[in-house]
């Protein structure tokens, strides 16, 4: 039987309530980095994570919402200030589209780390399922 977590969309508002909740819901406990990356890491099975899991997410849509295009400008002015030289003209790029509705957002970026390590993804390997609820 496959272990099934549940996070709870309506408890997340910005990427940093993501953060919170993945930590709550999935490595209870542990201290991780709270970055894409380290996200990224905890769907491989680090932090104790169970081989192969099923992600239900639910009230996504209200997540969805929530990490749209206002969340995702907020998310690029930051990376912008933190970003090393050579990348600020592709980060800017991204924030300029982010501003005009353009491209992909917070939501869109968490969806596709999630779904990169299930069915079809690169990391496939690590049998994660998503079920947006």
């Amino acid at each position: 039987m496959t272990t099934e977590y549940t996070i709870d969309g309506s408890r997340i508002g910005s990427l940093e309530e993501f953060y919170d909740e993945i930590g709550r819901v999935l490595i209870p406990g542990h201290q991780w980095g709270r970055n894409l990356d380290a996200f990224n890491d905890i769907l491989r099975g680090s932090f104790g994570t169970a081989e192969g899991f099923t992600l239900r997410w639910s009230h996504s849509e209200l997540s969805k919402a929530r990490l749209g295009y206002p969340e995702t400008v907020r998310q690029l002015e930051f990376r912008l200030e933190q970003c090393h030289p050579d990348n600020r003209a592709q980060v800017g790029q991204e924030l300029a589209d982010a501003r005009a509705g353009i491209g992909p957002t917070v939501f869109d970026w968490l969806v596709d780390i999630i779904r990169s390590h299930g069915p079809g993804g690169e990391e496939a390997k690590d049998d994660v399922q998503l079920v947006l609820k």
